[in-house]
């Protein structure tokens, strides 16, 4: 009687150890599981993302592992028992690291959020800093049809023989230096120009070198109606 007692009571101990065992390989399965759908979604985050999926990959690997030696280890209580509690550690493992995962995961999600913001903001600067080159190019454009006509009055003019060699004098000297603001004017255009390609990185600096060039055009252009002022004077 004292012996079917213990087998009895060896059975029902290794029933309770395979039911733990059991329940232990769910949990297990569960985890791998939920694992495995963060590494889909991480996979389509950033590069800094990669050390995250390969703590993935090894602790399936570790799962692979303790499945293949629980198919092959033997069936007795104290061993099973002892496979159940190794379970139980890695279970905690994982959670650990899916946690941690999560965590990768959402840090991602944010750094992207904010990135695209920056893009966002850093497109309307564009957009308005190219509206601001097109102005000065029609500036640009505006005072070479000015120069002209300054050009073309000096030629019209009918004035004696030593008043226009003074004026001519005058006037070619206005022109040169008209000429020459303009030379530099197309230059800061230019650079300006190349300037937008880079403003991702320099937009604050683009800004203010667009507003020096308003004021630049302002006064040259300032310069050529006093220049008209005293032409018809």
């Amino acid at each position: 009687a004292n012996l079917e007692n213990d087998f009895d009571n060896a059975n029902e101990q290794l029933t309770a150890a395979n039911t733990n065992l059991e329940a232990s390989e769910k949990r297990v399965a569960e985890c791998e599981s939920e694992i495995q759908g963060l590494n889909r979604r991480i996979q389509l985050l950033e590069e800094d993302l990669e050390r995250s999926e390969e703590r993935l990959t090894s602790a399936q690997s570790k799962l692979e592992d303790a499945s293949k030696a629980a198919d092959e280890s033997e069936r007795g209580r104290k061993v099973l028992e002892n496979r159940s509690q190794g379970d139980e550690e890695r279970i905690d493992l994982l959670e650990k690291q899916l946690e941690e995962a999560k965590w990768i995961a959402e840090d991602a999600d944010r750094k992207f959020d904010e990135a695209a913001r920056k893009l966002a903001i850093t497109e309307v600067d564009l957009e308005r800093a190219e509206a601001r080159l097109e102005a000065a190019e029609a500036k640009i454009v505006e005072l070479e049809e000015e120069l002209k006509v300054v050009g073309n009055n000096m030629k019209s003019l009918e004035i004696s023989e030593q008043e226009a060699s003074q004026r001519e004098d005058s006037y070619e000297e206005t022109i040169r230096d008209l000429t020459h603001r303009l030379k530099e004017a197309e230059n800061r255009a230019a650079e300006a120009e190349r300037t937008v390609s880079k403003l991702q990185k320099e937009v604050d600096r683009l800004e203010d070198e667009l507003l020096a060039e308003k004021e630049r055009y302002k006064s040259i252009s300032d310069e050529l109606d006093q220049t008209f002022a005293e032409l018809a004077g």
